[in-house]
This record gives structure tokens, sequence and C-alpha cells, in this order.
């Protein structure tokens, strides 16, 4: 089924043309309860991994006292994967039609999140297809993804916490106003779209935490946000798809299993964000975690 995410209750650039300049596009992915294949973009499905490939194992404490989470290595698991011809709005990178992500399952760095990977590829060369190991028993639930098939949809989106300080001043009485007015808020209902997506803006919990390219030393794009929900009990009065809506006792309300599909819980409902540098050849990776 497709989605649609209603459109915005506010034609908020002609409200503050300050914005835009700052419009982005992003990839709502939608996860929602199935049982996709390897050959399907998916959260939390099996990934279309070539047999003859080493499958990538995070290698555990080796030495480091400081380090809180598994001792020994393990595999990474499987949090999502797209192709190409799913989200053709999407830039991949020359010759590759096939985005991965996987992370292992347990607690890394000072903010204890789980540790992201990230594999491009091109789905037509890989004939047979491996297996991905069991997730380690002492994983935890929530850093495993429940499958689910993908719903991919473009959308417009403008900074919440990204937006420069100068510009939120210059908008800040119009905003204000609005939400007076009308109840909409422009940082839950507005700006950056909730949930798991690709492009656009983080899903920041927090303040923003922008990476650097270790390579050229500019500021990273943001590549996905993994996040615990679809939307929260604000966010989705504007952000819920009309497919996922029913009316119950005359009032429109949320359908049963679509805000956490995945049923993952990052932190306190925050999310991990991954970044690439799309200007050196070898598209180097940053991440960042946050929750409430």
């Amino acid at each position: 089924m497709v989605r649609h995410t209603p459109p915005r209750p506010v034609p908020i650039e002609e409200l503050c043309p300050e914005l835009a300049p700052f419009r982005r596009e992003a990839v709502r992915l939608h996860p929602r309860s199935g049982s996709p294949t390897c050959r399907d973009s998916s959260v939390g499905g099996p990934l279309l991994w070539p047999e003859e490939e080493p499958w990538p194992i995070c290698p555990g404490r080796q030495g480091d006292v400081s380090y809180a989470g598994h001792e020994e290595p393990v595999p990474y698991i499987p949090i999502a994967q797209v192709y190409r011809s799913d989200a053709p709005w999407t830039p991949f990178p020359e010759g590759r039609d096939l985005l991965q992500v996987l992370w292992c399952p347990y607690d890394h760095g000072e903010f204890c999140y789980p540790l992201p990977m990230v594999r491009w590829r091109s789905a037509a060369p890989v004939a047979r297809v491996a297996s991905a190991p069991p997730p380690p028993a002492g994983a935890s639930e929530d850093y495993v993804p429940d499958p689910c098939i993908l719903h991919p949809e473009p959308v417009v989106e403008y900074p919440s916490s990204d937006l420069p300080d100068e510009v939120a001043d210059r908008i800040r009485d119009r905003l204000d106003r609005l939400e007076t007015e009308t109840g909409w808020m422009y940082h839950y209902h507005l700006a950056d779209a909730p949930g798991i997506k690709l492009g656009g803006y983080p899903g920041w919990t927090q303040e923003p935490c922008w990476p650097g390219c270790p390579s050229c030393g500019k500021r990273m794009e943001h590549l996905i946000t993994v996040s615990s929900w679809e939307c929260d009990g604000e966010s989705w009065r504007t952000w819920l798809p009309t497919e996922d809506r029913v009316i119950e006792n005359g009032r429109e309300t949320r359908r049963q299993g679509v805000i956490n599909a995945a049923g993952l819980m990052l932190g306190d409902a925050g999310g991990v964000y991954i970044f690439e540098c799309p200007r050196c050849p070898d598209r180097p990776l940053g991440h960042w975690f946050d929750c409430s």
C-alpha cells in the first residue's frame, strides 16, 4: 500500500519566505509489519548479502577497559535495506542500486548506542545469498527490529533545530501567532518529518551534532535516520499518513501497530543518525545518537 503524508495544513513558505532556501527533500520509509525477502526494501528483513562476502563482525572489547558492551566478537544485524528503484528520489553512488544498513546491537560509546555500518552495492551480481547470523543472545530486543516492508514516500522538509538563529529570530513572531491562532507548532507539525527516513534533516531530539568528514573536513550530509517511532503523540496529527488514520467514537486517531511497527526503542525514544560525505571518492561515514 502506498503511504501519503497529508498536505501541510499551512503554506509555510508563504507565511515565512525566509524558509525557502532551506527546503530539502527527504524520503520517509514508513516501515509496516510484513514478511520481506532479500529482494525487498525493508527494515529488519533479510539482506541481499553475497554468500562469498564475509558477514561483518563487531570485535568487542579487545583490551579497551572503558568499553561497556559485549566482550567477544558478535555479528552485526540487519537494520534496513533500500533498493534505488523504491527510492528514486535518493542519490545513490554511481554503479550502486542498493543501500544496506547494519549495526551492532550492543551499547557503544559515551552515550550508549548501537554501532552502525553501511554497505552500498550493486544487486545484479549477487547470485548466492548468505543468511544473516541470528542476533546474539545477550543483545537488547529494543535494538533488533521486527521485519517490516517499506512504503517510501518523498516529502518536503524545513529545518527545526538546524534553522540558523538569525532566521529563527526573524520569523519567531509569525510562528508564535500561528500557534496561538491555529494550534499548529512549527517544530512538531510543519518542519522536519519524524520517523525512519533518507536524506532531508536528521530527526534530532537534542541539539544538532553534524560530523565533519575526516578526509575533506567539510560537514557531512545526512544519509538516514533510524528512529524509535514513526511519529509521537503530537506530531502524528500532521505527519501520520492518511492510510493509517481511523475514526473512533467520532474522532480521528491512529491505526494500531503503525507508530512502532519495527519494535525499536533507542534510548528514550531517540534515534541513530548516519551521515556520509558524497564529495569524497570513498564516501566516508559518520554517525550520532541522541534521545529524550
